[in-house]
């Protein structure tokens, strides 16, 4: 036994039933009409609610062209003032001995972490050898 569930009609369905059906014509068609006005509300709703989405999205996108062409003009200012400050930049700095120190430094202390790194690595590559016998049997029993 299957139950059969009637399906629900659309508004146009409902109106077009109820222009057919005179003994349910009156209610059908009454309900058809509402239905057909509420469809009708909600779709214009729907479309005012994309138009406003619409027309604030284009400002917004508008607002951030802005911004971005602010910011190009201002970059455009800084890379054209840039050759000018490298030149001041260099005129102004001493690469003298300071340069040199530091240089010297950063040698050392890869040599020194080179010769470190050497050390721990050949003790690591020396296997463990303590004077105390090991406490687990090591023959295979069969």
């Amino acid at each position: 036994m299957t139950a059969t569930h009637p399906t629900r009609l659309t508004p146009q369905q409902r109106l077009s039933r109820g222009l057919a059906y005179s003994a349910v014509g009156p209610v059908d068609l009454t309900r058809g009409l509402v239905g057909l006005g509420v469809d009708s509300a909600q779709a214009g709703v729907s479309s005012l609610r994309r138009r406003y989405r619409d027309r604030r999205l284009a400002a917004d996108l508008q607002s951030a062209r802005q911004a971005v062409a602010a910011e190009l003009a201002a970059a455009h200012e800084v890379v054209a003032g840039l050759p000018q400050a490298l030149h001041k930049a260099r005129r102004s700095r001493h690469y003298g001995r300071r340069a040199w120190v530091i240089t010297g430094i950063v040698v050392v202390a890869l040599g020194v972490g080179a010769l470190a790194f050497a050390m721990v690595r050949r003790r690591s590559a020396r296997p463990n050898s303590s004077p105390r016998p090991p406490s687990v049997d090591v023959q295979q029993q069969l």
